[in-house]
């Protein structure tokens, strides 16, 4: 799954072009760098590889999330429609603005559920944001028709779903603004890192600005710029700039293992009838980071996942629903709100009533789902046995439940 798994040569290569010259930071030293720019290369990079027409690199995914919100003018008491099942970053990102996270129900796709989108928007709602979790993506026809008929915004959370496509075109691209995360454990990995994707050269002059301060990046001269809004620092550097661009000539490398090795394991799990699979509205689009499937039980799955357990084999199998950092059930911090600064009073109230809200249609299909990553240095012999022992887990927990 993650691109750290296939490290090598050309990641060093990179680095060492940096490394260098000394200079570590992404703008400014035009004479000492030598003509190296990793940071513009990898921008340059994405927007060929992903087919935008801008890119933004930040810090993060989180920080790529906040800038994006900041660049479309998402801002205090602005509501922002997400799924419950998601990273914590998508809500820590909404609510760093001033605005409101409101969580709706997931479907069998494991991303927003568009009648429940439907159902929560209000005047004060500005933007849909749909999260492409584990892989694959969200029903974007359905939720693009949402937006337009509310004249709202589309910000994808692409963070998990770097190289998936939608109908042809790349996730991430196909809203007002997409954010991918550049992560250790993630598709394309800088160890830490973001990028903003647009095709609204306003937007991206924004971004462009927000993460660097304000900086308006006219001129030669850093300290002569002007500042025409407030910004902050999430910049990335050119260290892990370096990083990602060499991962990134690496991604056509990485989805076809995925795609291999996730056909291969499917194939061994679909032999038990009771396995079913998350709804891709896109097949052809799935980058194959994860396999997620459904057993089904709630009783059933929990029995599988001590089974695993118990014969010491659980790694690389995600039970989202009893996870800390993405299903709702387990984000008492959130509903409690448990911030260290003090957050607006229409940020309070929405948080406080996640306490009592009703996420029954979410829990009936995460109880139930097991997603398992996808290993780019799997060897045949390895899923066989892997397949055989997942399948085996699988007969013991419905023996177990009849």
């Amino acid at each position: 799954m993650p691109g750290f798994e296939l490290w090598g040569k050309e990641e060093k290569q990179h680095v060492n072009d940096v490394l260098e010259t000394g200079i570590l930071m992404r703008y400014g030293f035009d004479a000492p760098r030598k003509g190296i720019w990793k940071s513009k290369e990898l921008e340059k990079a994405i927007t060929e590889t992903f087919g935008c027409q801008y890119a933004q690199l930040t810090s993060s995914g989180t920080a790529a999330l906040t800038t994006a919100m900041a660049a479309l003018g998402i801002g205090a008491g602005d509501e922002v429609i997400m799924p419950a099942f998601t990273f914590v970053a998508s809500f820590e990102a909404v609510l760093s603005v001033g605005a409101i996270p409101v969580l709706v129900d997931v479907d069998e796709t494991l991303t927003l559920h568009p009648e429940a989108v439907k159902k929560a928007i209000t005047p004060k709602t500005t933007c849909i944001m749909p999260v492409h979790m584990c892989g694959s993506m969200a029903n974007l026809d359905a939720l693009q028709a949402i937006c337009n008929e509310h004249n709202l915004l589309l910000l994808e959370d692409a963070c998990q779903s770097i190289g998936a496509t939608y109908k042809g075109k790349h996730l991430g691209t196909i809203g007002n603004a997409g954010t991918f995360s550049f992560d250790f454990v993630k598709t394309i990995t800088c160890a830490e890192g973001g990028a903003v994707l647009t095709n609204n050269k306003d937007v991206y002059i924004k971004c462009d600005g927000f993460t660097d301060h304000g900086h308006d990046h006219i001129g030669t001269d850093r300290g002569a710029e002007l500042h025409p809004f407030l910004g902050y620092n999430f910049r990335i550097s050119e260290l892990h700039a370096a990083v990602g661009l060499a991962q990134i000539k690496k991604l056509a490398t990485f989805l076809s293992i995925q795609r291999k090795n996730h056909a291969a394991l499917k194939n061994i799990l679909q032999q038990v009838p009771e396995i079913s699979f998350r709804e891709i509205p896109d097949p052809n689009g799935d980058s194959c980071t994860f396999l997620s499937w459904f057993l089904p039980s709630e009783n059933i799955t929990k029995s599988f996942v001590e089974e695993m357990k118990t014969q010491g084999i659980l790694a690389g199998n995600f039970y989202w629903y009893a996870n800390n950092w993405h299903y709702i059930k387990q984000w008492q911090h959130l509903k409690e709100v448990k911030s260290l600064y003090n957050l607006n009073a229409e940020q309070k109230i929405a948080l406080q009533t996640l306490q009592t809200q009703d996420f029954s249609v979410s829990d009936a299909i995460m109880s139930r789902c097991i997603s398992t990553a996808i290993g780019l240095l799997w060897t045949d012999e390895q899923i066989q046995d892997k397949g055989n022992k997942m399948v085996d887990a699988v007969k013991k927990a419905l023996a177990s439940n009849k």
